[in-house]
């Protein structure tokens, strides 16, 4: 449980030790141990103001709270931790996304209704058939705080149940308060076709493309303006975050989100390859495997001509500068292709700096269908419409058109979605 008193002050060290913390200190950060201060920046997160700052907002109120343990402070406290060690808290109601309250369940669950046994709150697992606070928990709680770690993506849930939470907190009559985090991939690139109406689902909650740019304080405020929620709603912004920071920029220690996101690496790839498998077609994008969403592959490809296919086709292409494609051959240990020898490719990232996931995503899929057509299934066609959010990018391939093709079939509604996101951004560039 974390102390809310500051430490003493240690004494003084001789200069040799000095020496010895620096020279420890760069070599923790290079093996990825701790994070190195990007160029001086220092960005203090929603719930690190909060505590500062803010706590008025949570001051003799019986205080619900939407949480994994990726939500932490910069000395790695979970914000669970923070709030149920805090005096004037009184932690009445617990709320888990998917994966759950550890962040360790399966892909699609969360939680049962019950009590947390650590801390003896009642909790409530959101995902499937009970994706939204019920009205039993809602009339224990006055505010309700939300403070997840997001990727970057519509197709993550938990801006979904963000969502989900503000239609019902604004039912109920209770104030949701967003504790703001980074968005791994920065706040500047937005790519992918708007989702269709008829295409909502918890793997597209958002009317929005499918990388946003927006962190999740943001989202909130996009969905209680311009869906009409009217939730009464607090966003606790971060200090210090610009919108071309991406996640090596902030500072800050990864704490995996979710089983599938074990490190920054896992984040800025998710969209390039989980977009690909994730949609439905006869692939895997690294499921079952120690590297999730790093890989494309299936027992029926030939990892070597996919390799030398995709890098011919990304030369010289903007946001691929960074990537390369690596025959590998893998086995599964569950999941999709379970215990079946699997061929593909490894996607090799040298810096996140300028990737594009989705024209990523798009370049692989049409190499795919190019390459491998006859052999590459798409079986639903209503999973493909709710991953990509639309038909048309699944008639183009099945077409056969360029990705330069599919990419430009969506940049006027991008530009009218642009412009109406810009309203409710809250970081400077």
């Amino acid at each position: 449980m974390t102390r809310l008193t500051p430490a003493p002050r240690p004494p003084a060290l001789p200069k040799a030790s000095l020496a010895s913390v620096a020279l420890t200190a760069l070599l923790l950060a290079a093996t990825g141990l701790v994070a190195a201060p990007a160029q001086g920046q220092q960005v203090s997160l929603g719930v690190e103001v909060l505590l500062s700052d803010r706590i008025d907002l949570l001051a003799n109120k019986r205080v619900g709270l939407l949480t994994n343990p990726a939500a932490v402070n910069r000395e790695l406290t979970t914000t669970l931790d923070l709030l149920r060690a805090h005096p004037k808290v009184k932690l009445a109601q617990l709320y888990a996304p998917e994966h759950g309250l550890a962040a360790a369940t399966a892909n699609g669950t969360s939680n049962q209704k019950g009590v947390d046994g650590r801390s003896g709150v009642p909790l409530e697992g959101l995902f499937g058939k009970r994706s939204a606070p019920s009205e039993e928990s809602l009339a224990r709680i006055d505010v309700l705080v939300f403070d997840l770690q997001d990727i970057g993506s519509r197709t993550y849930t938990y801006v979904s149940t963000l969502g989900k939470v503000l239609w019902a907190c604004k039912k109920a009559g209770v104030t949701v308060v967003v504790l703001d985090r980074p968005n791994p991939l920065g706040g500047e690139m937005i790519e992918g076709a708007v989702r269709l109406p008829k295409y909502k689902s918890l793997i597209g909650w958002g009317p929005f493309p499918v990388t946003h740019g927006m962190t999740v304080g943001e989202v909130a405020r996009f969905y209680n303006a311009e869906l009409g929620i009217g939730a009464k709603l607090e966003v606790v912004q971060m200090k210090g975050w610009r919108r071309s920071m991406q996640w090596e920029d902030t500072g800050l220690v990864w704490v995996p989100t979710s089983p599938g996101i074990p490190k920054p690496l896992n984040a800025h790839l998710y969209v390039a390859t989980g977009m690909v498998c994730g949609s439905g077609p006869n692939c895997n994008e690294g499921g079952g495997n120690a590297m999730p969403f790093e890989l494309i592959g299936a027992p029926w490809l030939d990892g070597d001509r996919l390799a030398r296919s995709l890098n011919d086709t990304i030369k010289g292409v903007e946001g691929l500068q960074q990537v390369r494609f690596r025959s590998m051959t893998w086995l599964p240990w569950h999941g999709q292709y379970d215990g079946k020898v699997v061929h593909g490719v490894q996607l090799h990232l040298g810096s996140p700096r300028g990737l594009r996931p989705l024209r990523t995503a798009l370049i692989i899929l049409t190499t795919l269908q190019r390459e491998f057509g006859a052999l590459l299934k798409i079986d639903s066609n209503s999973r493909f419409g709710r991953i990509w959010g639309n038909d048309k990018v699944l008639e183009m391939v099945r077409a056969g058109r360029t990705w330069q093709e599919i990419e430009a079939s969506w940049q006027g509604e991008l530009a009218d979605f642009a412009k109406v996101r810009a309203k409710h951004l809250l970081y400077p560039n």
